[in-house]
Formats: structure tokens, sequence, C-alpha cells
């Protein structure tokens, strides 16, 4: 076999770890063409087989010399037309069986190493079958199609990961668009924290977006437990109980109780009801009962008669007006002061959420907000998110304030957590009709600590949840960020499939190979001089870890960076009516609409 045109040499040093090839000098080219095709030997990355019979072994050249391993530096002179390749095992195929992950005979010394042709990657990457879906092309063959498991992608979880500018965007959507095509009962719910993607789907898909007239981002308050939403209305952090939070839990409980008739969805039995029951309840009524509780004053202050309130006019919840009671005396007469003053401060930052018009997203949700009689229950909103016929879902949160991105992430996740959860066994949805959740942007409310990045971390919680038991009730998650060292690293731990574009920071560069097999240490040190949009795929999805090129999309995510050359060559005249609507936009913390 050493006349074969592929003939690269042979095995000089094998152990656990990797496999020593010394390079044969007879080839008359460190770039031989084969078939009319040219191949550069040594090449970091690329692959070499060690046929052994009818069972050949593949590997990767993780590095290169002139000098062998096994031998001291010290006392050996170089040879300098000599070539060591030092190369890790990465799978094997016998016969005419698929190509397979793993290494149960090693190679010996002397056995022969061949190059590894086009044509042996198509027998490993195989063509397109049932199951599989297009990631892109074979960063050594433009021809060469590379695929990936669609379940193992997306029920065993995944990370898109890449520095700015390196093409995570463009990976995303692809592949999104992808799966969309190839499978027509497919479900994908993309969180989209920077308003990139409605460009890139802007027929495609269902798109949610605060102060939309047509399709308005509704998070209701309601579907919050009782401790979301007593951290977001008073800031009572996890755990920590005092007296006016079991006030705040009854009263609540009350009011939910109260409606447990009069669900769209079926009434409920009251005596199952929790402060955690995702059921409707007017908030405003909450505040404005708590309120004239606190302000009131009385004609008497005895526990055995009902104290008789001096009302001077009568306040408006859904108005949010107080109402007005005659001033109590200073000189211990009557009118006398309320001695419910408990709830006074949670009454203050109550109020100030509500009078904030920012989060009338939550408060006020367009056909959710009349708790008394509610256009719409909250299956309603399950439906509207993952059963329609564009099958993709963009929430847009780009109009949230930054401090609810983490309480409104997390309440997305486990609402829709939930929804498959217990629905698990259902025909339309849980294990029979599996859901993708893409979070773009992850770094930014996935943290890996929530000390360092001033976030309660309810959506670290709920998204770690769907990453550790997802996969039992038919809900996979993929995670795109740009900083992996500040992810959570139990959701690192938990992704299958690992699609990493160039990242040049040494911290995230180490936290992918952590997570990455260990025999993948070569391709991953590839990491900082990838090109733009070249990926290197590890994990459960591929079967053979790659370097691969992914396409530009069209239309593209609005991700791209500016064209600052043109933009800097024009002169631009000042007018006094240029940033008022900027100006507007901050004070009203509404984004300029231009559509």
């Amino acid at each position: 076999m050493q006349s074969e045109i592929t003939y690269l040499g042979k095995v000089i040093n094998v152990n656990s770890g990797s496999v020593e090839v010394e390079v044969s000098r007879d080839i008359p080219s460190a770039a031989p063409i084969i078939n009319g095709r040219l191949y550069k030997i040594g090449q970091i990355g690329t692959f070499i087989k060690f046929p052994l019979g009818s069972l050949t072994l593949y590997g990767l050249v993780s590095s290169v010399s002139n000098t062998p391993a096994t031998i001291d530096n010290a006392s050996y002179e170089p040879n300098y037309g000599s070539r060591f390749l030092q190369v890790q095992l990465i799978g094997e195929k016998l016969g005419d069986e698929r190509f397979q992950k793993g290494i149960g005979t090693f190679p010996t010394i002397n056995d022969e190493v061949h190059i590894v042709t086009e044509e042996d990657l198509k027998l490993i990457y195989g063509d397109k079958s049932e199951g599989f879906v297009e990631i892109g092309k074979h960063s050594s063959s433009e021809n060469l199609s590379v695929y990936i498991d669609t379940h193992n992608l997306i029920l065993r979880h995944s990370a898109i990961l890449g520095s700015t500018g390196s093409g995570k965007s463009n990976t995303t959507a692809h592949l999104v668009k992808k799966i969309l095509n190839d499978y027509a009962g497919s479900r994908i719910v993309l969180v989209d924290t920077h308003g990139e993607y409605s460009s890139a789907f802007k027929d495609n898909a269902q798109i949610f977006k605060i102060n939309d007239t047509t399709n308005s981002l509704c998070v209701p308050f309601w579907a919050m437990t009782f401790d979301e939403l007593s951290f977001f209305l008073v800031g009572r952090p996890e755990g920590q109980e005092k007296p006016e939070d079991k006030d705040l839990r009854e009263k609540i409980i009350a009011l939910k109780k109260a409606n447990a008739s009069k669900l769209r969805a079926g009434n409920v039995n009251p005596d199952y009801i929790t402060a955690d029951s995702p059921i409707p309840f007017d908030i405003k009524k909450m505040w404005y009962e708590f309120d004239r509780e606190i302000n009131a004053t009385y004609n008497h202050t005895s526990d055995h008669t009902p104290p008789n309130e001096c009302l001077e006019e009568e306040g408006d919840p859904k108005t949010l007006k107080h109402a007005r009671f005659t001033p109590y005396s200073s000189g211990g007469g009557s009118p006398f002061k309320s001695k419910k003053q408990t709830l006074y401060p949670y009454c203050g930052k109550i109020y100030s959420r509500l009078k904030d018009s920012r989060y009338s997203f939550m408060f006020d949700p367009i056909g959710y907000s009349d708790a008394e009689d509610p256009n719409n229950d909250i299956d309603h909103l399950l439906r509207s998110w993952i059963e329609h016929d564009h099958r993709l879902t963009i929430l847009d949160l780009s109009g949230i304030p930054f401090e609810l991105i983490d309480i409104s992430v997390g309440l997305i996740s486990r609402f829709l957590y939930d929804s498959m959860y217990w629905g698990r066994f259902e025909e339309y949805t849980g294990r029979n009709r599996p859901l993708l959740m893409v979070y773009e942007e992850a770094h930014s409310y996935l943290p890996r600590s929530e000390k360092s990045s001033h976030v309660y971390g309810y959506a670290r919680k709920a998204v770690e949840k769907i990453f550790k038991e997802g996969r039992k009730f038919g809900i996979g998650a993929m995670v795109v960020t740009q900083r992996p060292s500040e992810i959570s690293e139990t959701i690192l731990a938990q992704v299958g499939t690992f699609i990493a574009l160039r990242l040049t920071n040494s911290g995230d560069k180490g936290t992918v190979q952590s997570s990455a097999p260990n025999n993948m240490n070569s391709l991953i040190e590839l990491l900082p001089s990838l090109r733009v949009g070249e990926a290197i795929i590890v994990g459960e999805a591929i079967n053979i870890p790659s370097r691969v090129r992914i396409e530009i999309v069209e239309p593209r995510p609005s991700s791209n960076d500016p064209n600052l050359v043109n933009s800097w060559k024009n002169t631009f005249e000042s007018n006094e009516n240029n940033y008022k609507a900027i100006v507007t936009a901050i004070r009203e913390q509404k984004p300029i609409n231009k559509n």
C-alpha cells in the first residue's frame, strides 16, 4: 500500500492519548495532488487514517515538528527534511458500517498512515439522511456538506459561541432556517434581547414585541410565583419572609380564589389555589385595598364595634386614585389614625411599579388585563406562542427595562417548561411535539453567579431546569453567547453539542476546552484563528468533530456592523429637530419605530 498515492508515512509511537507519525521522505511535495485535488500535509486539524485490514482508524493532526517527540531534544540533531505529526485518534469505521466515535483497536508501530481524501470524508459524513440537518460545508472541501443529528442537537442541548463579529447571529439564523425548512412540525421560541432577528424572519415568524399594535408581547404578572412577584413588586429576597409578606400572600390568595370560577380555560377548585397558582387577579384592586387600610381615619378605635371610616372622597383602583380621608387628629381625639401600618413601605413600592408605563406589558397586557372578565386566559397565550403556522416565535425583549430581563426570561422559560411538563403525554405538545428554546445574548441573564451579574437569578434557575430535565418532557435549549466564561456552569455542563466560532479571549477558549472532549484539544486551540463564519463543532450531534464553514443567510439578522467608512465620508447638517425623538424615546423607554 506504500505505492498508493495517499500513502503518508508510518507509526513510530503510540500511547493512550495520541499517535506519532513519521512522514515519508519519498513524498515529493508537501502538497500532493490526488485525483485532481490539492492536499496539504501536516495542516493542524486535518484528518489522516490508519488502514488495519477491514478496520480503518481516523485521527486529527494536533502538531507538526521536524523532531520526534520521543527524542531528547538536547542531544538530537534535527534533520530538517524530516516531518513528524502528533495525531489524536477520534473514531473508526469497520467495512461498510457507519463511522463511529471512539477507538476499540489502536494502531501499532510501523502501521501505515494515509491521507484522508474527499471521498473518505464523504464516507465518514455520508449523505443527508433521516433525522439530520445540514449545518454547512467542511472547511477542507467546498463540496462536502456536514450534517448534524437533529434529535441530539435539540434534546441534548447545544451552545453557539463566538466573539463579536465571528458570525454568531448568522449561524443561529442559518440553523433555525434549516430546521424550519426540513421539519414541517417543528416548534422554536427564540428569546431575542436586542431585537436582531425580526429582520431575518420577518415573513416566517410570529414576532411579539412590546407596544406592537399587531402582536404585543404580554407577560402577565399573575403568571409569576409569589417569590417572583414579591421580588419584582417590593424587592423581597427569596426565603426572607416578614410579617407584611404574610399579608401580601394572603391577599393574593384571596383575590385568586375569587376568580376561580371565572376562568376561560376552566374553573379551578379554590382548595388547590396557592399564591403561586397562575390565576388572574386585579393587582390594582389589591393596591387600593392596602392603601385604604393604611391611610384611612376612623371616628373611634373600638375593637368590638367596626370603626366608621372618615371618608371624604372615594378613590378609583383602575386609575390608581387614592381614597381621601379626613386627616387624623394629632391631639388624641377623633378621627383616629389607622393601626395597620406594616404594609406602608410595600404599598408605596407597588404604587410606583403600577404607575411606571414601562411595566405595562406585565400589569396591563392586552387581552389579559381585566381580571374580573379577561378576554383571554393563559391557554390563549400558550397557543399564540407555540401553536401557529410559522412555527417560529420571536420574543423581542429589546423594549423591556434592563432590570426586568432576568425575571421576564425566567417567567417565559418556566411557563413554557411547565406547559411541556404537565402536557408531556398530550398528542399536541410535550413528548409528542417537542419544543426548542433559543436564548440569544445568554451571558447577560444566565450568569455564572448572581453576585457578579446584578441579576437575582430567576432566568438562570428556570433555564438550568430546562437543561437538566427538559429532555424527558420534550423541551430542548440552545444558548448563544459571546462570553461562555460568564455562563452558568450548570448550563454548560449539560450542553451536548458545541458550535464554537472564533473566540479570542483566553478565558472563553478555556471554558470551551474544559467542556469539550479531552481528545479535541487540538481543534479547540484553533478557535482564535478561525475565519468569520467558520466554526468548530464537537459533541453528540455530529459524527466526527469538524471545522465547518457556515453560509451567510439572507435576509440577515440586524447584528452586522455599521458601514463606518461610508458614513464618515458624508457630511451631515445640524437641525434643531435632531435628537428630539431620541430624547422622547429615552424618557418613555420606547424604541423609535421605523417600520
